[in-house]
């Protein structure tokens, strides 16, 4: 899946950024405090953009 679908699903589920690390961005759920790291590729493994939706509490993201 593409990075910027993922972190469009982020942000619709009340995450934000929290800070920028030196290859990948750390997104904190406003909801639940829980943190997760984002690679910074154009393309994201489905199997890792799940473990971050888990990693961060919120719904999974819909995939094609």
């Amino acid at each position: 899946m593409k990075r910027h679908a993922l972190i469009s699903h982020l942000k619709a589920c009340n995450c934000q950024l929290l800070r920028e690390g030196s290859r990948h961005s750390i997104w904190i759920c406003l909801n639940t405090n829980e943190t997760s790291a984002v690679p910074r590729h154009a393309e994201i493994v489905d199997d890792l953009a799940r473990k971050i939706c888990k990693d961060l509490g919120i719904d999974d993201i819909k995939l094609k």
